[in-house]
């Protein structure tokens, strides 16, 4: 014979390990938002880093990747370093560096999330450079001049790398030693750059080759092919923007 289920009882635990399940998820949220909140590193929170300097408004996202030899680091004005990016001078942790800064951010850089940069040598970004998740900027690339020795186990080529103002870094772009970039360079998506790319310039590939350029005379060559964006009026107000974004109301259905 079936046994009797009283469906009251089932559904009204069910319902409460529903609620369960919902609290939990906020709780978590909430706790993880905090510890980010609490967990980033700025001018007046450094946590355990000190780094040569950082400037005011300036904001490492929690949680942090490796960091190291933060005396020989800068960090400009107002720049935003995302969740697990990695900021390293020297080869590895307690070297002496030397009196000048190793790695310098100019102000308003941006390094999106899991991105990487290792400098031993002078690595240098200029204001305004903004870089996408996973970019890698290094000083110092791996040898293989000795073919019996572990590669790993050769001492790496390292030479300096500066990146000119306004430059753009698409996601996963790589910045190999001896790199020096221009002002307002764009590096494609995946790019592999080294060596010197000048102003203007969109570059792209492995190796990254100069795809497009921008001449004071021709403008750009070749030609862009969509038309440039409409700009933002500058009297339109935050509210205006927020309004803007919002998706309209239905009418009303009885209507």
């Amino acid at each position: 014979m079936p046994k009797n289920r009283n469906t009251f009882s089932s559904d009204a635990s069910a319902a409460l390990r529903a609620w369960g399940r919902r609290a939990a998820s906020r709780a978590v949220h909430r706790g993880w938002r905090w510890v980010q909140q609490a967990g980033a590193v700025t001018a007046e929170h450094p946590g355990p880093y000190r780094f040569r300097r950082i400037g005011p408004a300036t904001r490492l996202a929690f949680p942090l990747g490796t960091v190291f030899g933060e005396r020989w680091i800068e960090l400009g004005d107002h720049c935003i370093i995302g969740e697990q990016v990695t900021l390293t001078a020297g080869m590895m942790p307690g070297l002496d560096l030397g009196p000048d800064p190793v790695l310098r951010l100019g102000n308003g850089v941006v390094l999106g999330r899991g991105s990487h940069v290792v400098a031993s040598q002078p690595v240098t970004f200029g204001d305004d450079v903004f870089c996408g998740p996973y970019v890698y900027v290094t000083s110092d690339n791996h040898s293989y001049d000795d073919p019996h020795q572990p590669i790993g186990r050769q001492w790496p080529r390292s030479a300096p790398v500066s990146i000119g103002s306004g430059s753009w870094l698409g996601t996963g772009a790589v910045i190999l030693p001896g790199a020096r970039l221009g002002r307002n360079v764009v590096v494609a998506a995946g790019a592999v750059v080294r060596g010197e790319v000048p102003d203007h310039a969109v570059v792209a590939g492995a190796p990254a080759k100069v795809v497009r350029r921008w001449e004071a005379a021709t403008g750009w060559i070749p030609p862009l092919r969509t038309a440039p964006p409409v700009p933002i009026p500058s009297e339109m107000t935050a509210d205006q923007l927020k309004a803007l974004a919002e998706p309209p109301s239905l009418p009303d259905a009885d209507h």
